[in-house]
């Protein structure tokens, strides 16, 4: 199918949020028209930082009330638009059948829209790499656009907490598998990593778990278990990713169904993440932080084994950076860009020396 317009009209679910405000900033900042939808639009806590952009002043954006679990919320909201970025996250990912729903709420507005060519969807990389029997990442050890998680496996369930992998995987097929139906649409799917980055409003600091995860290390105390037994940060920076989702929009040649893993294939243990804080920012004074390791003895047991199985994979990003032209911010940046918006943004009190 066709991509959008330079210039056209795009809407963007879950503009309030970490990844969701980037994208909205980025469109602006090249041009196009924005329609941002969020939950409350006189939440100023969360939208006086998107109504505070140039573009809401001039009327090229405009915020829109838009509830997830309503059937039909989308329907004026996507009239005349050229594309969306479908951003946010569902209510909960533990039932499947309201995940497919919810997909279902877009997907027809969507098709009532008679205007949309394109949709990002924006996945994760759980969606990619999240084992329930972590030797299938020794079986499989390469992560790239083509694997997904082993769905046999009958303990993949959302009871032993796999439902975001599971919901993420259901999005992706049911807006691919739809865009194939109409024919008049296609659906990309961008699957992000750890995003790390600067926060653009202060809500933003607690609305993702790898920017709160910095927040605590600049509170003095953080936890080794944010992504289950010892596995390092696969990250990318929030700001990539924003442009990876256009970029998405944008490009001829992309096929209905395509995914792409947004990721720098930089990564770095939850310590040295940590340890990179005062090697980054000296003038800070930053008096370091206590690691807490709240896993299960018998999972500390295996420390040795999980760090060995996560350091033999071979993460890749060839794809993306071919199709797209993508080039990816070192997470030295990130995580220094990403502080200092924490403190200045977020308020945040960081520990000194």
């Amino acid at each position: 199918m066709a991509p959008i317009p330079k210039g056209g009209t795009v809407a963007v679910t879950g503009s309030a949020g970490f990844i969701g405000g980037w994208v909205v900033k980025q469109l602006l900042d090249k041009g196009y028209r924005v329609r941002a939808c969020v939950r409350d639009v006189s939440d100023e806590e969360k939208t006086g930082f998107l109504t505070s952009m140039p573009g809401h002043a001039s009327g090229r954006l405009t915020l829109h009330a838009a509830d997830l679990d309503t059937p039909g919320c989308f329907d004026e909201i996507f009239q005349g638009c050229h594309g969306v970025a479908h951003l946010s996250h569902v209510s909960s990912y533990d039932d499947e059948g309201y995940v497919k729903r919810v997909c279902d709420h877009i997907i027809d507005s969507v098709n009532r829209s008679g205007s949309v060519n394109r949709v990002v969807v924006t996945s994760s990389i759980a969606a990619v790499i999240s084992e329930q029997d972590m030797q299938e990442l020794v079986r499989r050890p390469v992560l790239f656009e083509g694997r997904y998680p082993d769905e046999q496996n009958p303990n993949r369930t959302t009871a032993r907490g796999q439902g975001y992998s599971i919901g993420k995987v259901i999005a992706e097929r049911a807006f691919s598998d739809a865009a194939h139906a109409s024919g008049r649409w296609d659906a990309i799917t961008c699957c992000p990593g750890d995003n790390v980055g600067p926060i653009l409003a202060r809500h933003q600091k607690e609305r993702g778990p790898w920017q709160h995860h910095i927040e605590t290390m600049l509170l003095g105390r953080y936890s080794q278990n944010i992504v289950g037994a010892y596995r390092p940060w696969y990250t990318v920076d929030v700001r990539d990713v924003a442009e990876a989702h256009i970029r998405m929009l944008e490009r001829d040649g992309l096929k209905n169904g395509e995914r792409f893993i947004a990721w720098s294939t930089e990564t770095r243990n939850v310590e040295d993440v940590c340890a990179s804080i005062d090697r980054l920012l000296p003038e800070l004074g930053f008096a370091g932080a206590t690691l807490v390791d709240p896993l299960p003895d018998k999972v500390k047991a295996r420390e040795a084994q999980f760090r060995a199985i996560w350091g033999g994979c071979e993460l890749r990003n060839d794809r993306i950076k071919d199709a797209l032209g993508m080039e990816f911010r070192s997470l030295d940046e990130s995580i220094r860009d990403c502080v200092e918006s924490l403190i200045t943004i977020g308020g945040v009190q960081p520990v000194l020396k």
